[in-house]
């Protein structure tokens, strides 16, 4: 499922946080928002999952324009701060997501199964949340995002705050879920996570300053490193304000 932004901005009172942003992303692929911490990100997420409606342009999900409520069985959203019930198991939390999404009792079981040994919680089932290691949540924050096998996956910075090891592991979960045809996108400020991804949009400042494959992207910078992408940016910036 195609997600096309045509001329996107959102500002809050003064503040500028998206600016004039307009580029679409390709169904069944991995695209990384990629950029400092404040760029917009976050702001760009909530936009397209239909949480803000833009002050100018529009956001399209397939074929239908955000926000819209019918749209919400079709997207999965992991938060930056996990929206757990620490005093429930995860069983439970996913017991309870599932319910929102009126998925049947017997179908419910079943799925629950399958999300809990994709992120390698089968044996932790039973436990309170409240008893989870930091990674065991980022786990169990994507089990819940996936439970209903959405068509589009909004992931903001997953990664952020866990070890290179189990940052590995929750890639690859990516990597399958995006095999099974599932549409991803993912915030993060770590610049090597880019490699992982299909397309890059690069966000600066509220302002979307490339998108491409990564190769591409690789291809225009002389060390092959995308940080320098935004060094060329901040250097542009300048210039314009000098």
């Amino acid at each position: 499922m195609n997600i096309q932004l045509t001329h996107v901005e959102k500002s809050f009172g003064e503040q500028l946080a998206i600016n004039d942003i307009d580029f679409t992303i390709q169904s069944g692929e991995i695209c990384c928002l990629l950029g400092p911490s404040g760029s917009g990100k976050t702001t760009l997420i909530r936009l397209m999952i239909g949480a803000l409606a833009p002050d100018q342009g529009t956001v399209r999900v397939g074929e239908t324009k955000m926000p819209s409520m019918s749209m919400l069985r079709q997207i999965g959203f992991m938060p930056q701060n996990d929206g757990l019930y620490e005093d429930l198991s995860a069983e439970a939390n996913l017991e309870f997501f599932g319910s929102i999404y009126k998925l049947g009792k017997k179908a419910l079981e079943a799925r629950i199964t399958e999300v809990l040994a994709l992120v390698d919680l089968t044996q932790d089932r039973k436990k309170l949340v409240r008893n989870f290691s930091g990674g065991m949540k980022k786990r169990l924050s994507l089990a819940i995002a996936i439970l209903h096998k959405p068509d589009v996956l909004f992931l903001d910075e997953p990664t952020v705050g866990i070890d290179p090891i189990l940052r590995r592991q929750i890639w690859d979960q990516f990597q399958t879920i995006r095999a099974e045809g599932t549409t991803i996108i993912v915030s993060t400020h770590v610049m090597d996570e880019v490699l992982e991804c299909d397309r890059a949009a690069l966000i600066y400042n509220g302002r979307l300053i490339a998108y491409d494959t990564v190769q591409h992207l690789l291809d225009q910078t002389e060390n092959g490193r995308v940080e320098e992408l935004f060094l060329i940016a901040g250097e542009q910036e300048v210039g314009e304000h000098a």
